[in-house]
Parts: structure tokens; C-alpha cells; sequence
């Protein structure tokens, strides 16, 4: 299943785990490990959360952004490719699995 940008994004940032460029943030948080990076998920997530109560259209987009970018890394750090998610969430649309 083909995701396009997320795809693309998931490649880059294994490239940049595996090719550890001088300066890659990327790089910096996936030496940093899971624990970090899963962290800074939840941070984003929260900053997410909190432009969107304060009703700041512009501020969630960014925010999303940020928030989706992290979701990536750690996915990457894991192993667990965006396509896995997606399928993921069809068999769920399809009423194969629910979240509890």
C-alpha cells in the first residue's frame, strides 16, 4: 500500500538513521534511542493538542507536522514501516479489528 509523502518521508529519515549525515537532527534523535525519540513524540502530540484548543489553525498544521515527522522516526526506529499502520487502520475500517 502506497502512501506517498509518508513513504517518502520514512525513506529519508532511514537514510539519514542509517547514513548518520553531519548535522541530521534526524540522526541526533535516532542516536538519542527510542526512549528519546518516543518522548519527543509526546511532546509534539501535546503541543498538537494544545494549538488546537486554542483554536490556532496555523499552529496545528505545524504542530501536525512536527507531530508526524516524530511518528516517522520512531516508527523507523522500531522497524515498523507507515504501510503497516495503514493497513492497520483499513482492516479496521472494515470492521476486522477495533481499538478496545
Amino acid at each position: 500500500m502506497s502512501l506517498g509523502f509518508l513513504d517518502e518521508l520514512y525513506r529519508v529519515v532511514l537514510e539519514r538513521v542509517r547514513e548518520k549525515p553531519p548535522g541530521s537532527y534526524t540522526a541526533r534523535l535516532a542516536e538519542a534511542g527510542v526512549e528519546a525519540a518516543a518522548r519527543k513524540l509526546g511532546e509534539e502530540a501535546i503541543e498538537t493538542m494544545i494549538e488546537a484548543l486554542r483554536g490556532d489553525r496555523e499552529g496545528v498544521v505545524r504542530e501536525a507536522a512536527d507531530l508526524l515527522y516524530h511518528l516517522t522516526v520512531l516508527l523507523a526506529l522500531v522497524g515498523v514501516e507507515p504501510s503497516a499502520v495503514a493497513r492497520e487502520l483499513e482492516a479496521r475500517r472494515r470492521g476486522g479489528r477495533r481499538r478496545g
